[in-house]
């Protein structure tokens, strides 16, 4: 009896996995030559899992929300960060001139509590539960599978196989590529500024453009690579929330494929014409200022 418990608790997390969205440009997993075909949906009652007795959803259903709604949160920062740190210098065509806005606006999202609110716990619920989710998929595709096989035949499976890892959409290849860019920007931006002068409010779009010309190379190849890979996740992961992937006809899939990118090219040319157009372009700080931008990026692996 306990034994058909599990495994209707089994089959019934599978439906959960099945009524998910698919993932960008996601192909899914050739299950059908592997596993058996699953039961029907109305043949099993819901379960709970994660100790929410009476929720009728699975983990699936949780997490996926937690990655979406953080993302929600997220993108009120990037918006406000983007817009200060692009598109002004776009407008005003100059550092100095830009400061002023970066400064009026910086406090909304660089102070306590709407810095760890939009920023923090969002990125690190985001990050999270997206790797969970896999985690959580595979445990499930390798119990199922089991469950149909001999234990011998999985003797040979490891944690590191692809036997019942998810298929890998380029959505999730961006961000797991963003997140150490990310990691390393608010290291050099935030990090560094807090442990060695108690903050950041000497630091803006002048300590940006400083570093460029100071260190070209690394600032210039870590911006590219965020900005790029950015743009590209934050497009494509918008529209798989809002429902508008490639699907449908051929022509169809082709057509909203083109559109999505077009819109990547022209997020990325804007963010682009703003950060290595205006800023990057901004000239390195003189006397006691440029001193002091050149002792915090001393600090910093690989550029002391």
């Amino acid at each position: 009896m306990e034994q058909r418990r599990d495994s209707i608790a089994s089959d019934d997390t599978f439906v959960d996995l099945q009524q998910l969205d698919p993932s960008p440009i996601e192909s899914p997993l050739d299950w059908d030559e592997k596993l058996p075909e699953l039961p029907s949906y109305t043949s099993f009652g819901r379960s709970s899992t994660l100790g929410l007795s009476g929720s009728g959803h699975g983990a699936v259903y949780y997490l996926t929300r937690i990655q979406r709604y953080s993302s929600y949160a997220f993108s009120v920062f990037s918006a406000l960060h983007i817009t200060n740190t692009s598109i002004i210098p776009l407008i005003t065509r100059s550092v100095p001139a830009s400061e002023k806005y970066l400064l009026l606006t910086r406090p909304y999202y660089q102070s306590f509590p709407l810095e760890p609110l939009l920023v923090g716990l969002p990125l690190a619920a985001h990050i999270t539960s997206g790797f969970a989710l896999r985690l959580y998929r595979r445990r499930v595709a390798e119990k199922r599978y089991s469950s149909h096989q001999p234990t011998s035949s999985l003797s040979y499976f490891s944690f590191l196989s692809p036997k019942f890892w998810p298929s890998i959409s380029f959505t999730s290849v961006s961000g797991y590529i963003l997140a150490p860019l990310v990691a390393s920007h608010m290291f050099v931006n935030r990090v560094i500024p807090l442990i060695h002068e108690g903050g950041s409010s000497g630091v803006g779009l002048g300590y940006v453009a400083h570093g460029f010309v100071k260190h070209p190379v690394i600032s210039g190849t870590t911006y590219v690579a965020l900005v790029g890979f950015g743009a590209g996740h934050m497009v494509w992961g918008t529209a798989k929330w809002l429902g508008l992937l490639p699907r449908g006809t051929e022509r169809e899939r082709r057509r909203r494929w083109w559109s999505l990118n077009g819109l990547v090219g022209l997020v990325s040319l804007i963010w682009y014409a703003g950060g290595l157009g205006i800023i990057a372009r901004g000239g390195a700080e003189t006397g006691w200022v440029g001193s002091g931008y050149d002792a915090l990026y001393q600090k910093v692996p690989l550029l002391g």
